[in-house]
């Protein structure tokens, strides 16, 4: 089955940490640049980060120096370390994989960043 699994969303206060991960499946991971995007209430979905399938990576503006992607190709997985949570960061994250003209997206979870 083609599809993208996000975990590790949930409630943290201001300044914590996350770590979300996506695990792909039915599709040759290694070739796919991964990223993840965010959501928030009454907003457009926004790039975040993304890494190619040569393992390069980049950040909106916003999060560099707070977050960072990775990914293990064997493991068919990439994660998203988010350290300094502020609560502008709370959103909807979702995994995406992308090729050429084909988008994969997952389901999406729950960042909350609240005292």
């Amino acid at each position: 089955q083609v599809q993208l699994v996000e975990s590790g969303g949930g409630l943290v206060q201001p300044g914590g940490s996350l770590r979300l991960s996506c695990a792909a499946s039915g599709i040759r991971f290694s070739i796919y640049a991964m990223g993840w995007y965010r959501q928030a209430p009454g907003k457009q979905r926004e790039w975040v980060a993304s890494i190619t399938s040569g393992g390069n990576n980049n950040y909106v503006d916003s999060v560099k120096g707070r977050f960072t992607i990775s990914r293990d190709n064997a493991k068919n997985t990439v994660w998203l370390q988010m350290n300094s949570l502020k609560p502008e960061d709370t959103a909807v994250y979702y995994c995406n994989a992308h090729r050429g003209t084909y988008d994969l997206w997952g389901q999406g979870t729950q960042v909350t960043v609240s005292s």
